[in-house]
């Protein structure tokens, strides 16, 4: 017979983040008129349980034996703390507007695949909706609209992974509004998979079939390029940062909450790091 060992282990994540999300839930509590009493945890211990659900990537039955809760408790607990963060998160509209006044001078827009557990959803024409054939998974496309050097600004909700990215830019509406932030002086830079987005798109130039770039053309993929790899970084820091968005075990029309929910954190966090220097200073 085996038995357990409890261990005591610190999350990452700075205390404000779990103070703020520990603030929504509570709101969220006395919205639904829930009694004091009648939940198994309270406002801060839901809050860790949901931030290290979604840093950590642990499966629901971890936290939920390590907090002494059902499965099922666990799972609802972890799908209130999305819904009251994904209420916070960013619109198209306020992220564009937040790079109008930060003075950026372009963004980047690029579509990444949430891995999610085999999940066959066959389509009108017999494919499976959520196989991605470029990245032999299944998954679910995010578009991510991210600033000059990468930190993401804004995510779109879930298309299946077989969808192209300008496939599902155009369902998301975002071609006209980055036409518009163009006009404005904010360009938005892309790769080849979204070629006839518009206007408001930077391309790197494709070589035809049989034919060749100029010099101009190869040197101006070049600096493309580079722009463009920040925009990669934007992508990658959500997905190191939490691990649950590495693959989705949950329904895949749930994906677009729950990178919208990290999105938040993320912010909040990135907040929190630049106030910090100037809060130690004073001190």
């Amino acid at each position: 017979m085996t038995s357990s060992i409890t261990y005591t282990a610190e999350l990452d994540m700075p205390r404000e983040v779990v103070l703020f999300l520990a603030g929504l839930l509570r709101a969220e509590r006395v919205r639904r008129r829930t009694r004091a009493g009648t939940r198994a945890l309270g406002e801060f211990k839901q809050a860790v349980l949901i931030i290290r659900w979604l840093v950590d990537g642990a499966r629901i039955a971890r936290p939920a034996a390590d907090n002494a809760i059902s499965h099922a408790t666990c799972d609802r607990y972890v799908e209130e703390g999305v819904t009251v963060l994904k209420a916070q998160a960013p619109t198209l509209q306020e992220a564009l507007t937040a790079a109008k006044a930060a003075g950026y001078t372009h963004l980047h827009l690029d579509g990444t695949l949430i891995e999610t557990d085999r999940c066959r959803a066959l389509g009108p024409n017999g494919a499976d909706l959520w196989w991605s054939g470029e990245h032999k998974q299944h998954g679910g496309n995010i578009q991510v609209l991210s600033s000059p050097g990468g930190d993401p600004l804004w995510t779109s909700e879930v298309r299946p992974g077989r969808e192209h990215d300008l496939t599902c830019a155009r369902l998301h509406g975002l071609l006209d509004p980055l036409a518009k932030a163009a006009e404005d002086g904010l360009i938005t830079l892309a790769d080849l998979g979204y070629v006839d987005a518009g206007m408001g798109f930077r391309l790197p130039y494709k070589r035809s079939r049989g034919g060749t770039l100029t010099d101009d053309q190869i040197q101006y993929n070049k600096v493309h390029g580079a722009l463009r790899a920040l925009a990669e970084r934007a992508n990658a820091q959500l997905k190191m940062r939490f691990k649950a968005l590495r693959n989705v075990s949950k329904c895949p029309w749930k994906i677009g909450g729950i990178v919208a929910a990290a999105l938040v954190l993320f912010h909040r966090e990135q907040a929190h790091k630049q106030l910090s220097p100037s809060v130690n200073a004073g001190c």
